[in-house]
């Protein structure tokens, strides 16, 4: 079995601030992480590699310094790390990076057959939730969203079952390989690195592809030629002067409270108080 997973280097979350001028992301001295949702889907991979045997092969588009985030990776247990990293891929939105990664998808196919490829749900930068259906729309892959559970593989008879979440309950699928999944949050825990993986890790000679490596045919689909989406502006929420209103319960019954909290709210919105009127008349 050969499984890939796509993983991005992603600016800590917790840690990034927007300038106040320019109103753009400000990523100096920031941490950067592997995508907490691409690891959901990596640790499923690991699991399948567990049970069957094959090949996890780790792939990541970024800048040079992304190779940090493929090494844990391979701390992790993964067999092999593919770094797509080239000037050419700069300032690509998600339409451009699908473009790139299924073409590194289909030059990893050409050593070794791909059964399955895993993305996580979305990346916590750009909340697209974009890319892994991309990637499936241009290799022709089955395509599993919001996965929860992989109930079962059949290898042999080229089966896929799995469960995903929807609204108002579970979806249980079945479909053939190959296929694409996008892992939803919360459905394992990663395990922790062995000490023999980290020292692995370290020697491990992680792969870096150009464009041309990573079998690019058009390059005016990749970078910002290939980019259609345009981010006008970056700005955080602007922080609100209303206070809470506290109430004191100590000495009054529920009733009291809810009369109080009624008044002071009809009194600030009177038309709300009317509308509510209307529809319970109604």
């Amino acid at each position: 079995m050969h499984i890939v997973v796509c993983i991005k280097q992603v600016p800590d979350s917790a840690q990034i601030r927007v300038h106040p001028v320019t109103n753009t992301i400000m990523r100096q001295g920031v941490p950067a992480i592997v995508n907490p949702y691409d690891l959901f889907a990596l640790e499923e991979a690991l699991r399948l590699k567990d049970r069957f045997g094959g090949r996890v092969t780790m792939l990541c588009m970024g800048p040079p310094q992304a190779e940090e985030a493929l090494r844990k990776c391979i701390s992790f247990g993964a067999t092999d790390a593919i770094l797509v990293t080239d000037r050419a891929f700069a300032g690509a939105d998600t339409l451009a990076t699908s473009y790139a990664l299924a073409a590194a998808i289909r030059r990893i196919g050409q050593e070794q057959s791909v059964d399955l490829v895993f993305t996580g749900k979305q990346t916590i930068d750009g909340d697209t939730a974009q890319v892994g259906p991309g990637i499936a729309k241009r290799l022709g892959l089955n395509l599993l969203t919001y996965v929860s559970k992989v109930v079962e593989v059949d290898l042999d008879g080229r089966l896929l079952k799995v469960e995903r979440r929807a609204e108002g309950g579970v979806q249980l699928l079945q479909t053939t390989l190959p296929s694409l999944i996008t892992m939803l949050e919360g459905t394992n825990e990663m395990r922790f690195a062995s000490l023999d993986d980290m020292l692995r890790a370290g020697r491990h000679a992680v792969r870096r592809w150009n464009k041309d490596d990573a079998g690019i045919e058009d390059l005016t689909k990749i970078g910002l030629k290939g980019s259609p989406t345009v981010v006008s502006k970056v700005f955080g929420p602007t922080p609100r002067s209303q206070k809470a209103d506290l109430q004191v319960v100590a000495d009054s019954t529920p009733n009291d409270v809810v009369l109080n909290l009624l008044g002071k709210l009809f009194t600030t919105h009177p038309q709300l108080e009317e509308e509510l009127v209307e529809r319970l008349s109604a």
